[in-house]
């Protein structure tokens, strides 16, 4: 991984994908200023991986705050000199039917997933701009690229942040600045964890096969940062299905029950190793 000099801050580093990204970035030697609002979390993270103090900072960061996440990103700044790469991983999940969604759920979602990320985006884009270089790497998910039933809310937030991080690479690559949206199918990390007792959460299990987090750091932390692309999808596989089914969702409607089928199969599956394991 080429990234001589380079200095990352990145949300969400306390578990899942944030934290396999911190991890892959020290131990490549690279500065990063690593937040979350579970600040034990990080200590244990830290500790378990092994990051260099020298390199790796800590903060906490609620994302749905904009001036925290300005102050926060400010204190980066002054630790740290600059800040090249900013990868905005926070998120969170709450499986639910339309009908039945509460309004807690819908504020979370939004406010982390969504707002999160332009408060992110935005401050970043200040810095970066003014420096005319920089990264902007935006966790979205495979839910960004197709409706999906039982996860409604969520799904829209990823929409929603895939527009938006394709809308601010249009705007910012004039200024020397790429966005990236990642877009990964799931990932074995607690958020899907949560998920295994939801009925509603079938269709994430589809596919009977996950990523694992490192999988998604490598490709954030070498090829994302590599080829600097509007977005990427992984599998790459997937994608083309999940853009089949966003284009034609009544069609792609018919095969539902036969997807709903197999991710209560593989969610069966999940339950049983982690019951076994748990005795």
């Amino acid at each position: 991984m080429k990234l001589d000099g380079r200095i990352a801050a990145v949300t969400g580093g306390a578990s899942g994908i944030g934290r396999a990204v911190v991890r892959r970035l020290d131990r490549a030697g690279h500065e990063v200023y690593a937040v979350d609002l579970d600040v034990d979390g990080l200590a244990g993270a830290a500790s378990a991986d092994g990051w260099t103090e020298e390199r790796v900072f800590r903060g906490k960061l609620d994302v749905r705050d904009g001036q925290q996440y300005a102050e926060v990103f400010a204190d980066a700044v002054d630790r740290l000199g600059h800040v090249d790469v900013a990868m905005n991983v926070a998120g969170t999940l709450k499986p639910a039917w339309v009908a039945d969604v509460l309004a807690a759920d819908i504020d979370l979602q939004v406010d982390v997933n969504i707002k999160g990320v332009m408060h992110g985006t935005r401050i970043a884009a200040a810095h970066m701009s003014a420096r005319e270089a920089g990264h902007i790497v935006n966790v979205a998910s495979m839910a960004a690229l197709a409706p999906i039933p039982g996860i409604s809310v969520y799904c829209a937030t990823k929409y929603a942040v895939r527009a938006f991080s394709l809308c601010a690479a249009m705007e910012l690559e004039a200024r020397g600045v790429a966005v990236t949206a990642v877009c990964p199918d799931a990932v074995d990390t607690p958020m899907l964890d949560l998920q295994e007792d939801y009925e509603e959460a079938a269709m994430t299990f589809s596919n009977q096969s996950v990523l694992t987090a490192d999988d998604v750091a490598r490709a954030m932390t070498e090829d994302v940062l590599r080829r600097r692309p509007m977005e990427i999808a992984l599998p790459s596989s997937r994608a083309w299905l999940a853009k089949l089914a966003n284009a034609a969702p009544r069609g792609s409607g018919l095969l539902l029950p036969m997807m709903q089928r197999r991710g209560r199969e593989f969610q069966r599956r999940r339950r049983g190793r982690r019951d076994r394991g748990s005795t």
